[in-house]
């Protein structure tokens, strides 16, 4: 194992397969899980403070090494528990890795958890601005980009309504809008295209694949093989914190389904 971790943002990355975006060297990630079951977080700080909390070591990412070209999609596909959000947690810096070194050229758009950022008692309005605000962006930069988010979320009848009057498709359709008004050289999205309807979903994969062609990386875990296989150009196989297998999309895909694994869209990490 590596000895500690690196965070960096580097210089473009040169390799034989052309320039990278995110260079992943031995990454690990270990969780200290507690041995017993507790009430309460009363209890659990109470045992750490007397030296009596007992854990055990889970490593959610184990020497993972991957590399990223600029401009492309990249799909990683596992089980629940293989370590797929972690892994996009780590490269957003959400997550700080046990050992391993991390590089990532550009800026980055972590799509992890859309609307977390969101207050229910708020107009949608207030939201917009909230959520923007909280993913890095100035209050100046969102009144400019305001009629455009709004026309993509396709919400300017609701726009001044409680958020908790929306439905969930809608509230989707606000977060996404807000998160990508802006291009990022390497956007992170976490089964992001599960939620919202149909055309909600084309207008993700068509903003996405926009991104892309501009010289962007999409780094996208999802649990349909078919859309892995339709829009991405590589994918890795994350099995127990560990890679498997990357390579092409459709060769990656028929191996993880010929080995019983269970891709459906109700088993999210």
């Amino acid at each position: 194992m590596s000895e500690a971790l690196v965070l960096t943002e580097a210089p473009p990355l040169l390799s034989a397969a052309g320039v990278e975006s995110v260079r992943l060297e031995s990454v690990s990630v270990r969780f200290r899980v507690p041995r017993e079951r507790y009430s309460g977080l009363k209890e659990l700080a109470v045992r750490w403070a007397q030296g009596r909390l007992e854990t055990f070591d889970v490593w959610a990412l184990n020497e993972v090494s991957l590399r990223l070209r600029a401009g492309e999609i990249f799909g990683v596909v596992g089980v629940n528990g293989a370590g797929k959000t972690t892994l996009l947690k780590a490269i957003a810096g959400v997550l700080h890795p046990t050992a391993g070194r991390i590089w990532v050229q550009g800026s980055v758009a972590p799509l992890l958890e859309l609307g977390a950022g969101f207050h229910p008692e708020l107009t949608g309005r207030e939201n917009l601005y909230l959520y923007g605000t909280l993913l890095g962006n100035s209050r100046r930069q969102l009144r400019h980009a305001y009629d455009s988010i709004v026309e993509f979320a396709e919400l300017d009848s609701f726009m001044d309504a409680p958020l908790r009057t929306y439905s969930s498709g809608m509230s989707a359709r606000l977060a996404f809008a807000v998160a990508t008004h802006r291009r990022a050289d390497v956007l992170l999205v976490d089964e992001v295209l599960a939620v919202g309807d149909v055309h909600f979903q084309e207008k993700c994969q068509r903003r996405m694949d926009a991104f892309r062609q501009d010289g962007a990386t999409i780094l996208l875990v999802s649990h349909d093989p078919g859309l892995l296989t339709q829009m991405c150009d590589r994918v890795a196989w994350l099995a127990d914190g560990r890679v498997v297998a990357v390579g092409a999309a459709d060769e990656i895909v028929e191996r993880y389904l010929a080995a019983g694994q269970r891709p459906v869209s109700e088993h999210r990490r």
